[in-house]
């Protein structure tokens, strides 16, 4: 028995898995895995693929295909981590789709996938994505998403028995089209700023607001062109703040951004003395997941093609989307007070970004009703705060007092009311080395001195 053992030849090493609710459903992928690696690849279910990307094991794989149909957009969160599982454990994924929804698709290429194949796999694909995947260098994002809109649209005629693939193929393309809802910036796009605020009250929408105005006035000849768009979708309050109806064209443009073009994303503004152009919050109350990556990302582009500054208040919550407007600014400002809430907030936002594998550096951090001039241990205790969260303050704004309240109860920005009141000036301060900034990077200003202000790097 030992000696027959002996000549019995080993099992082929795994070189990959697999990953699905049940693999059943792709018999397809099953003979095109066999074809490209023989006995050398396994399969796994979703929450077994989770504690295995987790072991040692699977950083000897070469790649893992995560296959998902229009089942599992009900569970659509475990399946985005398992692709983020799989890219901390060093590997190349391979996402098979069939009758996802555009906004998920985009949702499941954003977290990490690196090639895309349709179901049912056309002849070839698999092994061209293998192939892709093994060669050198880094794919970008938005080939991959183009590539999905193609792939999509080529294979329209061969729909599973059910499959919405047409119709996602036909917004995916147009998600990847540079006139729709594409998320590439080029040169002469407008400089792009959010605010979001670390806990509730922290000022963040009235410094939006205030800086805004601030630098639609910064001059009675050159001033340029801003949009202020309030992403506060269930409580956004900018209309509020400037007195400004609530157009019910809002809600279409969020949720048909590609089908819109840039004079329907202008008939969606509202002028504000005709100096400010806005995009309120819509009418009613929204959940913050009608509308996803791709929508947002459509409507900033068309905002930052039609204006010099475009800025952003988001709102005090961590959405689908977070990400794609993160991705997108030129600095993401979270706006913090001195107190324990705040500290604790920002080092929750940290943590979350690090964990993501996000890039932190476009955020920068403001600091809202700082200590007067006259606290002489306020100076310690910014630094301490800083120091503890291991970050530097853009800008530090003085507490305005009751007379800010007032002022926005009057639905008109600081300077109008309050232009002595010491937060305008500190606004009005920001707005104007942002602005500096933005026109030495763009080789308009005197000098070329402030470029390095904030390290921005506009458009």
């Amino acid at each position: 028995m030992a000696s027959n053992l002996a000549h019995l030849p080993e099992p082929e090493p795994l070189r990959a898995i697999t990953i699905s609710r049940d693999v059943q459903d792709f018999d397809l992928l099953i003979e095109d895995m066999e074809a490209e690696l023989g006995e050398g690849w396994g399969d796994l279910s979703f929450v077994e693929a989770s504690n295995f990307l987790r072991q040692d094991e699977a950083r000897e794989l070469e790649f893992v295909v995560i296959a998902a149909n229009q089942i599992d957009e009900e569970r659509l969160t475990l399946v985005i981590d398992v692709i983020r599982d799989a890219k901390r454990a060093g590997l190349k994924v391979i996402l098979v789709a069939e009758g996802i929804s555009p906004i998920s698709m985009h949702e499941l290429l954003r977290a990490g996938a690196d090639d895309f194949a349709p179901y049912p796999l056309p002849e070839q694909a698999l092994a061209e994505a293998v192939a892709r995947v093994r060669a050198p260098g880094r794919q970008d994002a938005v080939d991959v998403l183009r590539r999905a809109g193609a792939d999509m649209v080529e294979t329209t005629a061969l729909p599973a028995p059910g499959a919405h693939v047409g119709t996602g193929a036909a917004t995916l393309t147009a998600v990847a089209a540079p006139t729709g809802g594409g998320f590439v910036s080029t040169p002469g796009d407008g400089a792009l700023f959010a605010l979001q605020s670390t806990s509730g009250g922290n000022g963040a929408t009235t410094i939006a607001v205030n800086l805004a105005w601030e630098w639609a006035n910064i001059s009675k000849s050159e001033a340029p062109k801003v949009c202020l768009i309030d992403l506060g979708l269930q409580f956004g309050s900018v209309a509020t703040y400037l007195d400004l109806p609530r157009k019910p064209t809002i809600y279409e443009v969020l949720t048909d951004i590609n089908s819109m073009d840039e004079q329907a994303f202008k008939q969606a503004l509202t002028p504000f003395k005709d100096r400010l152009h806005v995009f309120t919050a819509p009418q009613d109350v929204l959940p913050l997941d009608v509308v996803g990556p791709a929508e947002i990302t459509g409507l900033l582009t068309f905002a930052r093609k039609a204006f010099d500054v475009v800025i952003v208040d988001m709102p005090n919550a961590v959405t689908p989307w977070t990400e794609a407007v993160l991705g997108m600014t030129d600095l993401f400002f979270l706006v913090c007070e001195l107190e324990m809430r705040s500290a604790q907030n920002t080092l929750r936002f940290q943590r979350l970004l690090h964990g993501e594998g996000i890039a932190t550096d476009r955020l920068g951090y403001l600091l809202n009703r700082g200590p007067g001039k006259l606290d002489m241990s306020g100076r310690g205790r910014i630094d301490k705060f800083a120091s503890s969260l291991d970050i530097k303050f853009k800008a530090i704004l003085p507490d305005g007092g009751k007379q800010v309240t007032e002022v926005n109860d009057q639905a008109l920005p600081l300077r109008e009311l309050a232009a002595s009141n010491a937060l305008t000036k500190e606004i009005a301060k920001l707005a104007k080395e942002l602005h500096a900034a933005r026109l030495a990077i763009e080789g308009k200003g005197e000098t070329t001195r402030k470029k390095s202000l904030f390290g921005l790097s506009f458009g």
